[in-house]
């Protein structure tokens, strides 16, 4: 695998950051991740197609990109890469083409051959679309073993639009998943948060998919603008930083869910993912220590006996957490950094969401408020 990474900001052009030696001609796959105002100007992809004609070219507005070590705003970050022993299948879908979400899964998954596949990545529109009906429609017509990883395209804290796209300039509702296939391809992941609970737990008595209406028979916007307080009057960007951890009756298992909308006339809250009702959530908040811990363990986990320095390491990070540590955010990569050492190649944005699987389980799931990570490695 060879790497050729670039960063582009107003002020200062196009910067080379990385140069693995080789002809930018012979990448097979392109990552882009930029603020929606920039990564959506009409000149962007034409210049980066000319930059790696021969690659599949995946581009998605954030809230946020990560180069190294560096947080970034206003930027686009590309990395190109050139697998040398790993084949790649794309496919795309367009919400407002599909019936739902969970179908727009199911057709991605159709369009990549089953043989072979090992590993999915997933970049999806971050507004429009139902992370758990798509992770879901994903798993259930994938071969049971692959990986999938990914995540929901950012708009900043503007919640305006999320724009991606394969091989073009990106536009709202578009879904990429790309396969990866070669028995030389090692990929492995971690996904940690690293929140406190607090306050009573209540039980979800109305919802519909990601809406959530009532707790404890309660309008629910009702019960969270009390629990914060002057944080209210700022939503839905301040939910970010009070998320709700949800669990279903009769398990351990919890979710962590972020505010995405509300709705003022319904006194309803729309978040990133399924709200059930019968399960159980309960508010959180943030830890600063915890977080970075998190991060940490998320780079620990992903780490096994055969791969003491990954390749390329991908990181896709919750915009919530970026807005909590603000000054401190580096420290969560940073601390990445020191597990996986100099040599790994890091990228990767904050996200409207996360996609992984948890910990020792092949189960893909829809995250928030997480740092999720995503290693590569030929062998």
């Amino acid at each position: 695998m060879k790497i050729l990474q670039k960063k582009f900001s107003k002020t200062k052009g196009w910067e080379t950051l990385r140069n693995d030696q080789f002809d930018p001609a012979l990448s097979n796959f392109v990552l882009v991740f930029g603020s929606r105002e920039i990564i959506s100007e009409s000149d962007v992809f034409t210049s980066i197609k000319s930059s790696y004609p021969n690659a599949d070219i995946v581009l998605n507005s954030t809230s946020g990109e990560i180069m190294g070590t560096d947080v970034m705003d206003d930027t686009i970050s590309v990395t190109a890469i050139l697998f040398e022993k790993t084949e790649i299948s794309t496919a795309i879908a367009q919400i407002d083409k599909s019936k739902n979400s969970y179908e727009a899964g199911k057709q991605l998954a159709s369009e990549l051959s089953p043989a072979g596949l090992k590993y999915v990545m997933v970049i999806s529109d971050g507004q429009k679309v139902n992370g758990d009906e798509l992770v879901l429609g994903l798993q259930e017509h994938l071969p049971a073993d692959t990986i999938i990883t990914g995540g929901l395209a950012g708009d900043g804290g503007n919640f305006q639009k999320t724009v991606v796209g394969l091989n073009e300039s990106p536009v709202e509702g578009r879904i990429v998943a790309v396969g990866f296939y070669g028995s030389e391809l090692a990929v492995t992941y971690g996904c940690v948060g690293g929140w406190d609970a607090f306050g009573p737990e209540r039980l979800i008595t109305k919802s519909v998919g990601n809406v959530l209406y009532e707790l404890d028979g309660k309008p629910a916007l009702d019960i969270y603008k009390t629990y914060l307080g002057e944080y209210a009057k700022e939503l839905p960007k301040s939910g970010l930083m009070f998320p709700l951890s949800i669990r279903v009756e009769g398990t351990n298992h919890s979710m962590v869910r972020s505010i995405m909308g509300i709705n003022e006339d319904e006194k309803s809250l729309t978040f990133g993912g399924n709200m059930p009702e019968g399960s159980y959530a309960l508010l959180m908040n943030a830890n600063f220590d915890k977080l970075i811990e998190g991060a940490s363990e998320a780079a620990q986990n992903s780490m096994n006996k055969k791969i003491k320095q990954p390749d390329l390491a991908l990181i896709i990070s919750c915009m919530a957490r970026k807005l909590v540590l603000d000054q401190r955010v580096e420290e969560e990569i940073d601390v990445v950094r020191a597990i996986y050492g100099e040599t790994t190649v890091m990228t990767g944005f904050y996200s409207y969401g996360e996609i992984a699987p948890s910990l020792n389980s092949l189960k893909c799931e829809l995250h928030n408020q997480t740092m999720t990570i995503t290693t590569f490695t030929e062998n």
